[in-house]
């Protein structure tokens, strides 16, 4: 048995109303799988020597065809697909390879290397399925969760379904335009209907519906803007307004940082649309996205601008809300987790202590304009904890400033490479070797630079990832120094 990673299955629920589908075995599996398919609606042929007592049964009132005997290829003929229920292993490859032969999907039963689709643990509520897949890997995993979400739903999904799949064609009627579909499902899902279909009161839920959907029939659609903060890239970092939002978004105009983890939460048939800019120019000026966002939401669109980090803090988000107010477009603002909180705590680096820094210095170190215009004179106080963004290209520069204006070339950093996320990097050592320990390591954007007596406990309290990368000219500075020997 292989121990490779279950690779990743393509989900599908197949039509199989009337079509033939061959279960090869006899026995209690065959049974269980023969049913499922019998409720499908499959035209199910059952190829076995013998049978056990309900599928013997099942064959007499005709629900099922038997063949008798032992497996032979030309059973597969007009099949969609076929299952093989058999205990034993060879037979249940000559049906799969049978089946490959004529590009007929095969399922082997218990046997995940050998399928070549899986039956997924189900939660049904009438029309409504959860289909919940391992990958074959994992099943009892998959069945857990079965049984969680089993609990969750209650049998008012199935009667909402199916209310809805009714009026499928009036509500597309009233509701062409997708966006205003989505938004029109919001509004009718959040109200009374479901609780007078838990209640069993199916007339009352008819004219409930019946009511929102001639309530919102008029309702113009109006555009409007959220400005997201998506976080340093681990999505689980996300708050739950931020979800909402993006399951409610019709555009997505998202950063180069965001990360595809983050974009994969988002609503599946939202458009979206890279708006990111690069280290040293190129991409999309802040003047084109600012003029996107505007004519997106005036053409009615639901919009998400999503940032890495936080969009008020070197995201640009004011100047976008600037032009939105500009041109009367509704918006909110969504709060993300920045990157300095969140790097630092994901490096085991506490931006503030008592017995180090009182103070939390947030600064941008994107260009040599940029470097030039700071205080570098308070920058070097101690007792503070500095934190630079878009520093990599800067890093001597960041050192000599710091050192010629009076901060001990032993002062401790921390480079925080793709915070939060799993390729997270941490190169710790002290100021005087920060440009050559981050060529060294090849340090490379995004990374976020800590300077202060706190970045040394990221060599103590590390717990996310690799262990810091370092070098020994750190632990003989932390030796000499009391300060620095006490967060070391």
């Amino acid at each position: 048995m292989s121990n490779a990673s279950p690779s990743k299955l393509f989900p599908l629920f197949a039509d199989l109303r009337g079509r033939r589908v061959l279960v090869v075995g006899g026995g209690t599996v065959a049974r269980r799988k023969v049913e499922a398919l019998l409720d499908a609606g499959a035209r199910v042929v059952v190829g076995a020597p013998a049978l056990e007592p309900t599928l013997a049964e099942w064959k007499a009132n005709a629900r099922i065809e038997h063949i008798e005997g032992v497996f032979a290829a030309q059973w597969l003929d007009a099949a969609w697909l076929v299952i093989a229920a058999t205990d034993d292993v060879e037979t249940n490859r000559a049906v799969v390879d049978a089946a490959d032969a004529r590009r007929i999907f095969s399922n082997a039963v218990d046997d995940a290397e050998l399928s070549r689709f899986h039956v997924p643990a189900r939660v049904e509520r009438g029309p409504l399925q959860i289909a919940i897949s391992s990958g074959g890997g994992a099943p009892m995993l998959a069945r857990l969760l079965r049984e969680e979400l089993e609990t969750r739903f209650d049998d008012s999904f199935g009667a909402l379904a199916e209310l809805l799949t009714r009026h499928r064609e009036r509500i597309r009627a009233r509701w062409p335009e997708l966006g205003a579909r989505r938004r029109g499902f919001a509004k009718l899902l959040s109200g009374p209907l479901q609780g007078l279909l838990r209640q069993r009161q199916h007339l009352a839920a008819e004219r409930a519906f019946d009511a929102a959907l001639r309530e919102h029939e008029t309702t113009a659609t109006r555009g409007s803007v959220a400005l997201v903060g998506a976080g340093p890239g681990d999505p689980g970092l996300l708050t739950l307004r931020a979800l909402r939002v993006l399951n409610e978004a019709d555009v997505i105009l998202h950063d180069r940082l965001v990360s595809d983890e983050v974009l994969q939460l988002a609503r599946r048939d939202a458009e979206r649309i890279s708006v990111g800019k690069h280290a040293g120019g190129g991409g999309h000026s802040q003047a084109e996205i600012n003029a996107q966002l505007v004519a997106l939401a005036q053409a009615g669109k639901r919009v998400v601008r999503l940032k890495g980090g936080d969009p008020f803090v070197f995201g640009r988000g004011g100047e976008e809300l600037q032009a939105l107010r500009a041109h009367g477009i509704g918006y909110e603002v969504v709060p993300g987790i920045t990157a300095a909180i969140a790097c630092a705590a994901y490096a085991g680096i506490p931006l503030t202590h008592r017995e180090h820094a009182q103070s939390l210095r947030i600064v941008t170190a994107h260009g040599k304009d940029d470097i030039d215009a700071l205080d570098w004179a308070s920058l070097a106080r101690g007792r503070q904890t500095l934190a630079f963004y878009m520093g990599v290209a800067g890093l001597d520069r960041i050192r000599e400033r710091l050192t010629a204006h009076g901060l001990p070339a032993a002062t401790p950093f921390a480079l925080v490479e793709n915070g939060s996320r799993p390729e997270q990097r941490v190169v710790a050592g002290m100021l005087a070797d920060l440009p050559a320990l981050a060529r060294l390591h090849q340090v490379r954007a995004p990374a976020l630079l800590v300077v202060g007596d706190v970045a040394a406990f990221a060599n103590s309290l590390h717990w996310f990832g690799r262990e810091p990368l370092t070098d020994a000219s750190f632990t003989d500075a932390a030796a000499a120094s009391p300060s620095l020997a006490a967060a070391a």
